[in-house]
C-alpha cells in the first residue's frame, strides 16, 4: 500500500491538521529521510502553503491546533508544536505549548529545524574585533596564550584552521594548534579573512 493510501485510511481523509476534506497531500515532515508513513502528514492545500510560506500564517486558520496537537502520531505532533511555536507572538499559541507534551525524541524532532528557538537564545561567537565567528572559520591568536596541561605557549599571530564553537559557551571555541585540541577564548583571537 502506497504512502498516500496509508494516509488516507489513517486520516479518515481529512487534513490532520484542520479537517477539511478536499485538496490533500502527503506532507513529509522535515528534515526528511525517508518517505514513510511515520514521517508524513495528510495536510490540504491552505495548511500546507501556510507551513511552506511562512510570510502567509494566518493565525485564525491556526486555532484547529487546539485539537489536532493531541493527536497520537508524532509528526502530527511535530507540525502542531512547530506552527504554535511559530505563531507563539500572537499570545493564544503560547498556553497551548506550554500543555503540549512531546517526548524527547520527538521534542528533538521538532527543534530539529530550529523553528520556536527566540533569536536572544542563540549563543553567538565574536572575535576580539567583533566580527561573529562560525564554524570552520580561521582566526589568529591576538596573544600568547600558555596552554594549561601541554607543556606549551600558543604564539600571537599563529592561524588556527577549522574551528569549532562551543555551543554553551560564547567566549570559547575550539582548534588545534601544534597537534593539540584546545580551548581558546575568543577575545584573544580575530577572524582571518
Amino acid at each position: 500500500m502506497s504512502v498516500e493510501k496509508e494516509l488516507h485510511a489513517r486520516s479518515g481523509s481529512k487534513c490532520e491538521l484542520c479537517g477539511v476534506e478536499d485538496n490533500l497531500h502527503v506532507y513529509e515532515v522535515p528534515p526528511v529521510n525517508n518517505n514513510s508513513l511515520d514521517r508524513c502528514v495528510h495536510v490540504c492545500n491552505k495548511c500546507l502553503d501556510q507551513i511552506e510560506n511562512p510570510e502567509k500564517v494566518d493565525s485564525n486558520h491556526w486555532r484547529c491546533l487546539n485539537d489536532c496537537m493531541w493527536n497520537e502520531n508524532p509528526a502530527v505532533q511535530v507540525v502542531s508544536w512547530r506552527m504554535l511555536s511559530r505563531l507563539k507572538s500572537e499570545g493564544w499559541p503560547q498556553g497551548l505549548l506550554d500543555m503540549l507534551y512531546l517526548d524527547e525524541e520527538t521534542l528533538a524532532w521538532a527543534q530539529i529545524t530550529g523553528e520556536g528557538v527566540d533569536q536572544d537564545d542563540i549563543v553567538k561567537h565574536m572575535d576580539s574585533n567583533g566580527a561573529e565567528l562560525h564554524a570552520g572559520d580561521t582566526v589568529v591568536l591576538t596573544k600568547d596564550l600558555n596552554v594549561k596541561g601541554a607543556n606549551f605557549t600558543a604564539k600571537r599571530g599563529t592561524a588556527v584552521r577549522g574551528i569549532s564553537l562551543v555551543h554553551d559557551n560564547a567566549e570559547q571555541i575550539e582548534g588545534r594548534v601544534s597537534g593539540q585540541q584546545i580551548v581558546i577564548l575568543t577575545k584573544f583571537v580575530k577572524k582571518s579573512n
